[in-house]
């Protein structure tokens, strides 16, 4: 199911001054500019055609996950037993027994470290590499490198997979989007639900507009021309160039395309579960081989589990343990090894880089109400594709899972790490302005 809209009329007389600032805010990237998209770096540096970074929203524990201390005391070990995996003398939490069974395909890191911690400030330094005060906000990594390969094609260079922009009951993320470089680098937005059907915001475009009237583009046009002055009264100057990309979009059938997962076999959608996080990384499949440079599946919008706001999002502050064992193991031990058996399968894990992480770990020691809170002193992250050796553990966190005892890496390591698999060498950083100071995992390359 492919919902390209919600077309409502609102008269007769044409489209509503909101219809138009709703399009020009909504659609950004389309509106990237050729003679402002970098140059892309020599092919044989380029390890990375597309990143597909998972973002594990809430920040699931380490100890429960990827980095179990099964000799610890029973109130860091939790109650979960471990299993051994391809990996010799690694064993992951009987929470992941897929993903232990795949562990020949990645390279896990143990030994990650944040600067904040609470989740809007740790999610903006998790996506950028830097805090968010004092302003301006930095670039995240994908819009870095929407800004570094451009506009190539009618799919946007970034595209973001979830219910929208991660916050918490707070505020939002603030570095989810371009940040100094421009809203036009803030990432394409889609959702998807449980069941596959795949939504587009962005192609809400303008109210009265139908699938029928977009093919009448002279008539569309001409109305677009009797609003000129609205947009650009707010600002949207390049609304003309948001148009064209946003129609070729919907009447592009490859691109189109690239958005229905009814075009996927029952069999191939129910391996990656019956979930809006299973689904969404089928997407993100289906986005790399149509050629979209950077795809950032969301885990949930809201990092809480537990309130109204509920999309059982990581932050696991009361029933861990139940919710690990009931949803987020199995959805997550599931719909990842699906999607790292798919690229392979398909001959595109070797060009595509694969990264799943959130924004810190989770308290070593058990809360008194037998959960874990917020702990950004040690977490972990996957990776895997884009050439890299695999069936490797880098880092090591203490005997209770409090500080790595190994050099630590830090988000603006990973985000600069992300970028040069993707082709952005030193030089290139340095013309754009971004992750300055930053440098690659060596350990990892």
């Amino acid at each position: 199911m492919f919902d390209i809209g919600k077309f409502r009329s609102r008269d007769c007389g044409g489209l509503s001054r909101r219809g138009f600032l709703r399009v020009g805010a909504s659609l950004p990237l389309m509106g990237a500019l050729p003679g402002l998209t970098g140059t892309l770096g020599a092919a044989e540096a380029v390890r990375a055609k597309s990143v597909i970074f998972v973002w594990l929203w809430g920040a699931p524990s380490h100890l429960d996950t990827f980095d179990p201390k099964p000799l610890a005391p029973g109130e860091y070990r939790g109650p979960f037993g471990t299993v051994a995996t391809q990996t010799p003398g690694v064993r992951y939490s009987e929470l992941l027994p897929r993903l232990a069974h795949r562990s020949d395909k990645f390279t896990l890191i143990r030994s990650h470290v944040t600067t904040e911690s609470g989740h809007p400030d740790a999610g903006t330094v998790g996506l950028t590499g830097f805090k968010d005060r004092p302003e301006p906000v930095k670039p995240c990594f994908g819009s870095i490198i929407a800004r570094h390969r451009g506009h190539r094609s009618t799919l946007p260079p970034f595209v973001a997979v979830g219910r929208g922009i991660p916050c918490d009951i707070v505020r939002r993320i603030d570095g989810y989007g371009g940040g100094t470089l421009s809203k036009t680098y803030d990432p394409f937005m889609v959702s998807c639900s449980e069941t596959g059907a795949v939504e587009i915001p962005a192609l809400q475009l303008l109210e009265g507009l139908s699938p029928d009237r977009v093919s009448d583009r002279r008539t569309l046009l001409t109305s677009l021309d009797a609003s000129r002055h609205a947009l650009d009264s707010h600002g949207y100057a390049d609304w003309t160039r948001t148009y064209q990309s946003a129609y070729g979009l919907l009447t592009n059938p490859a691109a189109r395309n690239a958005f229905d997962l009814t075009a996927e076999p029952e069999a191939r959608r129910a391996a990656y579960g019956q979930t809006t996080f299973g689904q969404s990384c089928l997407l993100a499949r289906r986005l790399v081989e149509a050629g979209v440079p950077y795809i950032q599946v969301n885990w949930s919008q809201y990092v809480e589990c537990m309130t109204p706001n509920c999309d059982f999002g990581w932050d696991t502050h009361i029933y861990n343990f139940e919710l690990l064992q009931d949803y987020h193991g199995p959805v997550f031990d599931r719909a990842f090894s699906a999607l790292l058996d798919d690229l392979d399968d398909r001959g595109l894990l070797n060009s595509t880089l694969v990264v799943a992480m959130g924004e810190f770990g989770r308290t070593p020691k058990i809360n008194n109400r037998a959960s874990r809170d917020h702990w950004p002193s040690c977490y972990f992250s996957v990776w895997a594709g884009a050439g890299l050796e695999t069936g490797r553990v880098i880092g090591e966190s203490d005997k209770y899972g409090e500080n790595p005892v190994t050099s630590p890496i830090t988000p603006l390591m990973v985000g600069t790490t992300i970028t040069h698999l993707a082709g952005l060498d030193t030089q290139a950083r340095a013309e754009l302005n971004v992750l300055d100071g930053g440098r690659v995992i060596d350990e990892l390359l």
